[in-house]
């Protein structure tokens, strides 16, 4: 080492920047371990932005003409100015980073802005849609972004605040499912396991600043490939977790590979953080359960569902059920008639509703129950409401199948009291709620075969649309639930979301159990290789809408997402099919859950120390005030706004009436103080109310993203 130390001395006095560049890297590969993982970091990852608006400074490349489908030139240029001919824009550009720069002159419309990751972003956020049903509940959010850019942006939002992570990342198995520097990483690259290695780290790096170091999980799946090298990536990023390797059987049968064992599993690391520890449950996942370890409570839905579910199929189980709108509460139960009559032959009682057993799609269908057998469950109180749709005639009835009844007969489910409509509330039984066990490192169950209960899920959701390889919906549930099945208001990230399974699963478990989770989950949008040929041949490029509607969150995750959320699919027609094995009900039931939409967006430095960047800011005020109630997404023409969890405060003169208004609601956490002056800030600050969170706009934003994350 001494002798290269020399020789760096010497280069130094011809050229200093090169001998610096050679003394950082040699300071690098002089501190690596002898033992541990070792890689090239492949410094800079960059990556294309299609759409972002061409400006002076940008780092951008030439795309190639329309039609073509040769690569693009990869050369990095700078923006020096731009100006307009002939009714056109032209940018003037200047070869990056080079000894004798070339220079040219570009039509702007034939250039792409280029994020270098060790630069400097302002990220915000457009809103593209959402989907409400959750009344109360927080808001479930979708990104469309480069996720490294998006955990850069969480970290001004949540920074130690989540609970769990879920990431399904690409599995580098040398096909094109994934990309370093715009280039797709094929497996006759030789640096293929380095780049995603370096790939990996970057990103795990800026999650563990969003990682609750008291007590959470990351959970990342992985098959064969990588599973070492990734091992020791976890090892090294994360040395305080608590790690444990879990086996998961995804395809029971086996998948047939030439000259090679047939493949049934993949793996998914476990990573304990704090306090945290995998959440005991009824079942270990590997082997049968037993009557020791029973399901929770289920209550079923009375509407026939799946097969010889329609009116002509049993017509003695059609009959109205009469509520009170008022109260929610059952008035009467009504006879059945032949199955010609009308339901307009029916007298409802005064002050009621009737509630018919209809499908989603407004056809008759049938009861579960006769009337003499559901009066009987009613007079126990094993029939409860749910939500009623007097204007439709229709309405959600549970009840309290034979198999719960026989266990609350044995004891296993016992009976605590009655809610305010006399159903009652019943709960496993103390001794046996305390026979949980908790789930062993290999997991065998049907349900999470990938094929069964992922690629053919998401065919159901989305008629005619693909996604490749996506997980079951239930294997995925089972590890969110082993990760904060305690935690029923968990924030929960997946920043490789792919076709949305994680969200998915998030919001089944908040309806099993009432849990209030969020999930936020980030996914670039993509189209498939095989389809961009076909594209690019038509004359379109990145960025084109006609591009961008084949994209993966586009074309899948945020339409998957909206038909889980109203049980139909993108066309209208209510999902064909049931929920299975932990919580059974038909799909086009749809879950009560709340979603809202957005891609990531870049501004300018300028544009934000201008306020002039607010409406693309606000939804991060939103995301970190608990991604609840309304959005204040201007500024408020009145010089101050509350929402439901937060406010914002622009006019300090009106801050009285303001901090009246915030005193006087329940719910807001955090609000926001529009000043440049720190002095006028923490006026407003002492006379907050205690237990309120005030944020200085927009200094703490700037100086957020006035760090370097990674590089």
């Amino acid at each position: 080492m001494s002798k290269l130390t020399d020789l760096l001395r010497q280069v130094e006095r011809k050229d200093a920047q090169l001998a610096a560049d050679l003394e950082r890297e040699y300071k690098a590969l002089s501190s690596r371990r002898a033992f541990g993982l070792n890689f090239e970091r492949h410094h800079p990852e960059s990556t294309e932005i299609p759409g972002r608006k061409v400006r002076r400074g940008e780092k951008v490349r030439i795309l190639p003409p329309r039609g073509s489908l040769t690569p693009g030139d990869k050369t990095l240029w700078v923006v020096q100015r731009i100006e307009r001919v002939d009714g056109g824009r032209v940018a003037h550009l200047i070869q990056h980073d080079a000894n004798d720069p070339e220079t040219r002159v570009v039509n702007v419309d034939d250039l792409v802005v280029v994020a270098v990751f060790r630069d400097f972003i302002y990220p915000g956020l457009t809103p593209t849609g959402g989907v409400e049903r959750g009344q109360d509940k927080p808001f479930h959010t979708i990104i469309n972004g480069e996720n490294y850019h998006v955990l850069e942006a969480l970290t001004y939002t949540h920074k130690g605040k989540v609970d769990a992570i879920y990431i399904d990342p690409p599995y580098n198995t040398g096909a094109k499912d994934w990309k370093y520097n715009n280039d797709y990483v094929e497996g006759d690259d030789l640096y293929r396991h380095s780049k995603w290695l370096a790939f990996m780290e970057r990103r795990l790096l800026i999650a563990k600043q969003l990682l609750n170091p008291a007590d959470s999980v990351l959970i990342v799946t992985i098959d064969e490939k990588e599973v070492h090298r990734l091992g020791l990536l976890l090892e090294q990023v994360f040395p305080e977790a608590r790690a444990q390797l879990v086996t998961v059987v995804i395809n029971a049968p086996g998948q047939a590979r030439n000259s090679e064992l047939a493949r049934v599993d993949e793996y998914a690391f476990m990573l304990f953080f704090g306090a945290a520890q995998p959440v005991p449950g009824s079942d270990d996942l590997l082997n049968e359960k037993t009557s020791h370890n029973p399901d929770t409570v289920r209550w079923s839905s009375l509407l026939r569902s799946g097969t010889n579910s329609g009116r002509a199929d049993r017509p003695t189980l059609f009959f109205p059920i009469f509520v009170d709108p008022e109260t929610n509460g059952i008035i009467e139960i009504g006879e059945a008639k032949t199955i010609g009559a009308s339901r307009d032959e029916w007298e409802v009682p005064p002050g009621a509703v009737a509630v018919w057993p209809l499908k989603s799609d407004g056809s008759e269908g049938r009861w579960r129950a006769s009337p003499n057998y559901l009066r009987a469950l009613i007079s126990q109180g094993y029939v409860r409401m749910g939500a009623i749709r007097p204007e439709e005639g229709r309405g959600t009835v549970w009840y309290l199948g034979k198999t719960a009844l026989k266990k609350i007969e044995t004891g296993e489910f016992r009976v605590t009291g009655r809610d305010g409509s006399g159903s009652v509330l019943v709960e496993p039984a103390t001794d046996v709620m305390g026979r949980t066990v908790v789930p062993k490192t290999v997991w065998n169950r049907p349900s999470h075969h990938a094929g069964w209960h992922g690629s053919a899920l998401v065919r159901a959701l989305l008629p005619g649309r693909s996604f490749p390889f996506p997980k079951s919906l239930y294997v995925v549930e089972d590890a969110i639930r082993v990760a904060v099945g305690d935690k029923p208001n968990a924030t929960v990230l997946d920043f490789f979301a792919g076709s949305g399974t994680t969200a998915h699963a998030v919001m089944r478990l908040n309806r099993q159990d009432g849990g209030h989770r969020q999930c936020i989950s980030v996914t670039n949008n993509e189209v498939a290789a095989e389809e961009q040929k076909a594209l690019r041949k038509s004359g379109l490029r990145p960025g084109d809408q006609e591009w961008e509607q084949w994209g993966i969150c586009d074309y899948i995750t945020k339409p998957r997402i909206e038909a889980a959320i109203i049980g139909k699919t993108p066309l209208g027609d209510p999902i064909k099919g049931d929920y299975k094995f932990s919580d059974e009900f038909p799909i086009s039931q749809g879950i009560e859950e709340n979603a809202r939409f957005y891609a990531l967006t870049y501004e300018t430095r300028t544009e934000v120390t201008h306020h002039k960047a607010f409406r693309q800011i606000a939804p991060l005020l939103w995301l970190r005030a608990g991604a609840r109630g309304e959005c204040i997404d201007a500024e408020p023409d009145a010089g101050w706004a509350l929402a439901e969890a937060y406010g914002v405060l622009v006019d300090l003169d009106l801050s009285t009436p303001f901090i009246e208004a915030v005193d006087g609601s329940d719910g807001i956490g955090v609000v926001y103080i529009v000043t440049d002056d720190e002095r006028r800030f923490q006026a407003v600050v002492r006379r907050l109310p205690d237990g309120v969170e005030a944020v200085r706009l927009y200094e703490s934003y700037l100086r957020n993203f006035q760090i370097r994350i990674g590089g």
